[in-house]
């Protein structure tokens, strides 16, 4: 037994750097955040004890299920929008291109991913002004109706939808353009040599094979876009009428400007629940299509 012990102990020192950051910044936060949840409290007076009553607010508080709403909406749609346009980028520059065509358009795709949010999110609020925007420029040189895009409660979310596609689209292209560079050659000469199509060898080889790399691109973008804030809270500080607020952002706003820590921490928990239960119904729902 001794003898194991000593065995295990470089491995536990190896782990150690990471396990203390994870108890710092991750679990110690998580059990923090549970019991100010617990509490009233305004950051200056005495904190009151409340139980369970910031969570039975939840439930009735209209603005908090309209940013959930808003938040799966968002969510959803970037993992559509993600890996669907992404996989088409992918084919088309594994495909077709040559060598230095690919190097050209994988850098010019991943570039925006590598830009603050807040930088993108002022760019595309003044290419999307309505007044001298250069989306309203060239719209009213087409002669085409200029809408006010982020002031519009129609609009303004699926416009977010896209500003957060062309910020971080690089990212999914280039896991699932080295996903398709994993696809062994052989599998589709095979598959040709027994006359399937184009369209049969993508369904019955590409899919298949590629399964692991859709299922990590489906993960991390569906976290990634249920905790969108910056977009909502700079482009239209999460209007017109709560229209584009999104719940890391009415978090926000309840724990630093309403000073509502007790009931913030509440919504910090329940986004915590929601991707953890969302995760773990994507891994369980993954044994049906991912082939490893």
């Amino acid at each position: 037994m001794t003898a194991q012990r000593r065995d295990w102990l470089p491995g536990y020192l190896f782990i150690s750097p990471a396990l203390l950051l994870f108890l710092v910044f991750v679990a110690a936060p998580l059990v923090g955040a549970f019991g100010l949840s617990l509490f009233h409290w305004d950051l200056l007076s005495t904190p009151e004890f409340a139980g369970l009553d910031n969570f039975r607010q939840l439930v009735t508080d209209e603005a908090t299920v309209r940013a959930v709403i808003n938040t799966f909406v968002f969510a959803l749609s970037s993992v559509v929008t993600h890996i669907g346009l992404g996989m088409l980028l992918a084919l088309g520059v594994h495909r077709t291109m040559t060598r230095g065509t690919k190097y050209f358009v994988r850098t010019a795709y991943f570039f925006p991913f590598l830009v603050s949010w807040a930088a993108v999110a002022l760019i595309w609020k003044y290419v999307l002004d309505p007044t001298f925007g250069l989306a309203t420029h060239y719209l009213q040189e087409l002669g085409l109706p200029v809408t006010n895009w982020l002031a519009s409660p129609t609009w303004a979310l699926p416009t977010l939808i896209v500003v957060d596609w062309w910020h971080t689209i690089g990212y999914t292209f280039i896991i699932l353009l080295a996903g398709l560079q994993t696809v062994p050659a052989q599998l589709h000469e095979a598959a040709r040599v027994d006359g399937a199509n184009a369209w049969w060898r993508f369904w019955s080889v590409t899919l298949p094979v590629m399964s692991p790399t859709i299922f990590f691109a489906t993960v991390i973008t569906f976290i990634g876009a249920f905790q969108i804030f910056d977009p909502m809270l700079i482009m239209t500080n999460g209007g017109p009428d709560g229209a584009t607020r999104s719940i890391v952002m009415y978090t926000y706003e309840k724990g630093f400007q309403s000073f509502e820590v007790g009931y913030a921490a509440a919504l910090s928990l329940v986004l915590f629940g929601v991707i953890m239960v969302a995760t773990g119904l994507q891994f369980r729902l993954s044994r049906r299509w991912v082939h490893q």
